[in-house]
């Protein structure tokens, strides 16, 4: 691989593929020749991380060692640098070679790279390399496409599944693709570039084919979904067909008491009699929720963590995926499933969230509803 390697290399690869090991057996080829390299990373973790290997492979042979700066010189004058993205990374420094770890996580990577980052390779007429797994249409997928033109010959670039590591088992990468959403699996273990890949609900549309159903059909089981709001957000009341898996009634409204929003439910339950009720228990929510079992309604807590989101989160979209779910088609409803987007956080685990200014409620009924439906996972309610 190093063999076709340009001036500029850009590596976009699935997860678990080893850009990390890659990036550092680059840095450390010269460094042990005596030259002076940079390890870039958008955060202090990925930055410490990476660090420690990096101490660890070379502790023979290094001479003086800051942890804190993360700065080391070894036999021979070697010498690395770590850095974080949100520094001015290499500022007034000179390389040789300079390594940027998950690449795409640094929102600001094409300003960091001309103004900070490319200055340092001036003098000894240093090289670079890009390693991640994609993120949609951002600078490291700019990047990347430079990598593809032929006109640009100091840039070079590969694309390299998950699968394309012998060391990942292939039931390990087949059980991935069962479990995840299309688009995530597309992304962080085919890397692919998907222009919307903020993206979570695919095939909505599709979905949306049901005129919301005013009263329940006999001898049919329903379930509930509520995501309990007040005044800027939505308290959303969704209800689903269990052996359909027909999302077949939505009531959303907002600026009402707690009182109030308990009597609503409590006319809707009246009238479907649902197998149980499932709210969101965060906040307000439990004594509310005390409230109504007090009054006699079959309901139970659902706790919302980031872990426990992401869970319900995958659920419904796969529903979605596999042609599983019809729904109402309600504009509300749709806006907010199309819109909706993931971010991958530092720590690797994922983030699933409305856009700024927007609401996801109906999305979060909809989920908790579902997953009473599917009873899919570990049980996650508070009892």
């Amino acid at each position: 691989m190093t063999n076709e390697a340009a001036r500029f290399n850009v590596v976009d690869c699935g997860r678990r593929w080893g850009k990390t090991l890659l990036g550092q057996d680059v840095l450390i080829e010269l460094v042990l020749e005596g030259q002076p390299v940079a390890w870039l990373a958008p955060t202090y973790k990925y930055l410490a991380n990476a660090w420690r290997d990096l101490v660890r492979v070379l502790q023979p042979v290094i001479t003086d060692h800051s942890k804190t700066e993360h700065h080391m010189r070894l036999v021979g004058g070697g010498i690395i640098d770590g850095w974080t993205m949100h520094e001015a990374p290499g500022r007034g420094r000179k390389y040789a070679r300079v390594v940027v770890d998950e690449a795409t996580l640094e929102a600001e990577l094409m300003q960091k790279w001309l103004v900070d980052i490319r200055p340092t390779l001036t003098d000894l007429q240093g090289d670079a390399w890009f390693l991640s797994t994609p993120k949609g249409h951002n600078g490291f997928w700019q990047m990347y496409q430079w990598g593809l033109d032929p006109e640009r010959t100091d840039w070079h670039c590969w694309q390299f599944p998950t699968s394309s590591n012998p060391y990942i088992a292939t039931a390990e990468i087949e059980a991935a693709k069962r479990d995840l959403p299309e688009r995530i699996f597309e992304q962080e273990y085919l890397a692919m570039f998907l222009e919307d890949a903020g993206g979570v609900f695919r095939r909505v549309m599709e979905a949306a084919t049901l005129v919301q159903q005013e009263q329940p059909t006999p001898n049919r089981q329903y379930i509930f979904g509520v995501d309990w709001g007040k005044s800027e957000d939505f308290t959303v009341i969704a209800i689903w067909d269990v052996a359909a898996k027909h999302l077949v009634y939505m009531d959303r409204f907002n600026q009402i008491e707690y009182r109030v929003q308990r009597q609503r439910l409590g006319a809707l339950y009246e009238r479907w009699q649902p197998t149980t009720v499932i709210a969101e228990s965060n906040s307000m929510g439990e004594p509310v929720i005390e409230q109504l079992r007090a009054d006699g309604m079959r309901i139970q807590g659902f706790t919302t963590t980031n872990a426990s989101k992401t869970q319900i989160i995958e659920s419904l979209a796969l529903g979605f995926e596999r042609g599983d779910i019809k729904m109402i088609n309600d504009p509300v409803l749709i806006g907010e499933l199309q819109a909706y987007e993931v971010e991958r956080l530092p720590s690797g685990n994922w983030r699933y969230n409305a856009p700024e200014g927007f609401h996801d409620d109906c999305v979060m009924a909809a989920a908790i509803g579902y997953h009473g439906v599917t009873d899919s996972g570990p049980m996650i309610f508070l009892i």
